[in-house]
């Protein structure tokens, strides 16, 4: 069953999805895990396609639009604040809290790709969520500081200077999450395989949503630069964890980002790497996505 439900945060909403368990009888109170998606993703993406597979199971699940994308409310638009992306799950929780015939302590979280960062950075300091499930986490603090052609730092400072032209004309700069084509791909010479088939999902009929602009305004870069996902994470976050990852090891980071955070994590219970797969097939592919499920549904069972 799926229930179209408003999440306060503040001065907006976000626009969410609730899947529950189509034979749940109310009798006992139910499982649930709030679902962080992708960056640039909206919830009836890929977080859609976890949250009805853990449903089926018999665990509830929660996605929504992060604030200031897809159907959320927040300006200004397309803004990518991994602090607020964090903020974005706890808000979640609140709203879960008061759903009738979900129980409160066993509510959890799960991240896919920058989600995945976004949910572990949430979970060390909200003790509320009690497990913490992750597929092909990336920290996006490590992958923006890798894409800077100079240092980070000279980056930060060309981004200030920016930020100075755009206070001055009132005009705010976005910038793509990805080539909208393959030709516009192509041309740029991007042409590795994860790079295709980021844009095969995002950009076409395949995985493609009219909410997800696949633009990020500029000034969000300077945040993901300043930011780490995985910071005290092997102080502060005590929770059960479990880390799905892709076999293919390409160039998203994730399969890195994901040991990493697994020789961190005070409290590692499941590790899976799922053969052959690659980043963006975890995202939709039906043979992947049903084994990471069956893994997650089987941890958050033992663990929530």
């Amino acid at each position: 069953m799926l229930h179209h439900i408003p999440i306060p945060r503040g001065p907006i909403e976000l626009a969410a999805d609730l899947y529950l368990p189509d034979d749940n009888n109310g009798v006992a109170p139910l499982r649930a895990v709030v679902v962080s998606t992708p960056g640039s993703s909206v919830k009836e993406q890929i977080g859609a396609n976890y949250a009805s597979r853990l449903a089926a199971r018999g665990i509830a699940a929660l996605v929504f639009d992060p604030a200031h994308q897809g159907q959320s409310g927040g300006e200004p638009r397309d803004l990518e604040d991994p602090y607020r992306r964090g903020e974005d799950i706890s808000y979640a929780i609140d709203a879960l809290n008061v759903v009738p015939g979900i129980d409160p302590e066993r509510i959890g979280v799960l991240g896919i790709c920058a989600g995945g960062g976004y949910a572990v950075h949430t979970a060390r300091t909200d003790h509320r969520i009690k497990a913490v499930g992750t597929v092909v986490p990336g920290n996006m603090g490590t992958s923006f500081r890798s894409f800077q052609p100079d240092s980070p730092a000279a980056a930060l400072d060309t981004m200030a200077a920016a930020r100075t032209e755009e206070n001055r004309t009132g005009e705010l700069a976005r910038s793509n999450w990805l080539p909208d084509t393959l030709e516009d791909a192509a041309a740029a010479g991007l042409t590795d395989i994860d790079t295709t088939q980021a844009i095969t999902f995002y950009r076409t009929e395949r995985g493609g949503n009219e909410h997800s602009t696949n633009r990020r305004l500029a000034r969000s870069d300077s945040l993901l630069l300043g930011y780490d996902a995985f910071h005290l994470v092997d102080e502060l976050m005590t929770q059960p964890l479990q880390v799905i990852l892709a076999g293919r090891i390409g160039n998203t980071g994730s399969y890195e980002s994901g040991m990493k955070l697994w020789e961190l994590a005070p409290n590692p219970v499941d590790l899976m790497v799922i053969d052959d797969a690659g980043h963006y097939e975890m995202y939709d592919v039906v043979e992947y996505v049903d084994a990471a499920v069956d893994r997650l549904a089987a941890f958050y069972s033992d663990n929530l």
